[in-house]
C-alpha cells in the first residue's frame, strides 16, 4: 500500500423524494487520471442516491492504491458512517427510538466498502454544496442529469485534459453543527446558473459552462438558481435587469 491519496467527490439527487434520482462520483487518482461515474434510479430518495455515490466511488478504487478522501455535501452520509452506524449495529440495526434503520442495505454496503479499504484509510470531508467547488458542482450536474434521464458524457482520462480545476479543494471540510437530529432536506435541482463578468450577465444550462466563463475573471459573480423565482431574486440582488440576461 502506498501513501498516495485518491480524491473522490460524490453526490446524489432525487426529484419528488421519493422519485427519479441519480448519483455521481468524480475520482482523481494520484497518478493524475480522472474518472467520472454516474447512474440513475426511477424511484428512489436523495439519501439513497447520496449513499450510492459514496459506495460506487469506494467500490471503483483498488484498496492497494492507498488512502481515499471522499468529499460529499451530505451530512447524512458523513455522520452516519462516522457516528451512527456503530450504535445501529450494536442495537441490531435499530435507531435509539427502536425503529428500523432506513436504508439499512445501503449502510451495510457502505460499511463493507469502508472495511475493504480499511477504516483508517478512508477520509470523510464535508464540502458545502453550490459554492463553486468544481468537483461538487460537476457531481451535482451528473446526478441531476441521470435523475432526469438526460444524456451526460462521462470523462475518463488524464487530469491535464480535464476541463475543470478538480483539485481545487475546500480548506474547511468540517461538518456544520447540527440544528436538529433530522436528516437534511433534499437539495433542489438546478434551474439555471447565472454569472456576471465585466458587468455582463449570462444564463447557463450547466455548471461547467458557468465555471468556464467565470474562472480566473476578477470580480466575477456566479450562483445557482433553483427556480424562475429564485433566478429573478438573484438578479434583483445583483441589481441586474432580467431582460439583459442572455
Amino acid at each position: 500500500m502506498t501513501d498516495e491519496r485518491t480524491i473522490a467527490f460524490t453526490d446524489g439527487a432525487a426529484s419528488g423524494n421519493p422519485g427519479p434520482g441519480g448519483w455521481a462520483a468524480v475520482i482523481v487518482r494520484p497518478a493524475g487520471h480522472v474518472t467520472e461515474l454516474g447512474g440513475g434510479d426511477p424511484h428512489t430518495t436523495n439519501n439513497k442516491m447520496e449513499l450510492t455515490g459514496a459506495i460506487r466511488a469506494l467500490a471503483h478504487v483498488d484498496p492497494a492504491r492507498g488512502r481515499i478522501a471522499i468529499y460529499t455535501d451530505s451530512t447524512y452520509v458523513i455522520r452516519g458512517i462516522r457516528e451512527w452506524i456503530w450504535n445501529w449495529r450494536r442495537r441490531g440495526w435499530k435507531t435509539a427510538e427502536g425503529a428500523d434503520v432506513l436504508n439499512r442495505d445501503l449502510w451495510e454496503e457502505l460499511l463493507q466498502q469502508v472495511m475493504r479499504h480499511g477504516k483508517d484509510a478512508v477520509e470523510w470531508h464535508y464540502v458545502r454544496g453550490h459554492v463553486g467547488t468544481p468537483g461538487n458542482e460537476r457531481c451535482d450536474e451528473i446526478a441531476v442529469a441521470f435523475s432526469r434521464q438526460r444524456h451526460v458524457e462521462l470523462y475518463d482520462g488524464p487530469i491535464g485534459q480535464y476541463p475543470l480545476a478538480i483539485m481545487d479543494l475546500p480548506d474547511d471540510t468540517a461538518v456544520p453543527a447540527r440544528s436538529s437530529s433530522s436528516p437534511r432536506a433534499p437539495k433542489a435541482a438546478a434551474y439555471s446558473y447565472l454569472s456576471v463578468v465585466d458587468g455582463t450577465p449570462m444564463r447557463h444550462a450547466t455548471w461547467a459552462e458557468c465555471e468556464h466563463r467565470v474562472k480566473g475573471r476578477s470580480g466575477a459573480r456566479f450562483k445557482k438558481a433553483t427556480s424562475a423565482g429564485d433566478e429573478a431574486a438573484i438578479l434583483r440582488e445583483w441589481q441586474v435587469d432580467p431582460s439583459a440576461v442572455k
